[in-house]
């Protein structure tokens, strides 16, 4: 079975979603290519661990603890940690906070309390008014395909600086996500390639490989063992995909 989580949207410009989960059983998955950064609170054990985590870009095999509890802030795309840049945090190299007490954690000399899922957009709210959250507009400018007044390099710049991630990566990751979604939901493989708007099915196949770790025929697979990190409710950006990026 795939992980599956409760969700809620935010009134915080910087954030896209909160979300909270509990592991029952403890068992491998694959973690699939993500493009946004956040920051996920682990209870486990009697310990509560806070973690800043950046994009994915390729699917991890990664492993769930049975009896661990999970609350997470998903930021919006552009939206960063300027004292733990994406490009640091990048591919699971994630940064759990200082412990100061098994309730409380130590970031910027100061001493925090984790948020949950009910206060987490006073919490990120903080963040920003202590200047350890930054936002750059550009990034959700050029992904919903509106004009931007900047050279292709400075574009570029910018998605690598606020997400640590190309443009073209960024792309790639949000078609393979709603390809997932699709076959998910029923709709077929051929389907699928061209609603997502893949050249043919073999480029469908290396894509979903690569960022979600399973073939589009494991993924309809009912029967399936192996199971997916979270597909979360999030709006893809859908808009300009080149059926030349392979």
């Amino acid at each position: 079975m795939d992980l599956t989580c409760e969700e809620r949207l935010s009134d915080s410009p910087f954030v896209e979603l909160v979300w909270r989960s509990s592991s029952e059983r403890a068992g491998p998955f694959s973690s699939m290519a993500e493009i946004h950064g956040g920051i996920v609170v682990t209870k486990y054990q009697g310990r509560t661990t806070v973690t800043i985590r950046g994009p994915e870009t390729r699917a991890t095999p990664a492993n769930s603890p049975a009896g661990a509890e999970h609350v997470g802030i998903l930021f919006k795309p552009g939206t960063f940690m300027p004292l733990l840049p994406p490009a640091r945090i990048l591919d699971r190299h994630d940064v759990n906070l200082p412990e100061t007490t098994s309730q409380s954690f130590w970031l910027h000399g100061s001493v925090w309390q984790p948020p949950d899922f009910e206060n987490a957009d006073t919490f990120v709210d903080r963040l920003a008014h202590e200047g350890l959250l930054a936002h750059d507009p550009v990034i959700g400018t050029v992904l919903r395909g509106e004009p931007v007044h900047l050279t292709p390099r400075t574009i570029q710049r910018h998605f690598l600086r606020a997400t640590g991630l190309a443009p073209r990566t960024l792309r790639q990751i949000e078609r393979a996500r709603h390809a997932t979604t699709l076959l998910k939901q029923g709709l077929s493989i051929l389907d699928t390639v061209y609603e997502a708007g893949y050249y043919d099915q073999p480029h469908l196949t290396r894509s979903l490989k690569h960022f979600v770790g399973l073939t589009p025929a494991q993924l309809i697979n009912t029967e399936r063992s192996e199971s997916l990190s979270f597909l979360y409710k999030t709006t893809p950006f859908l808009l300009n995909y080149d059926t030349s990026i392979r």
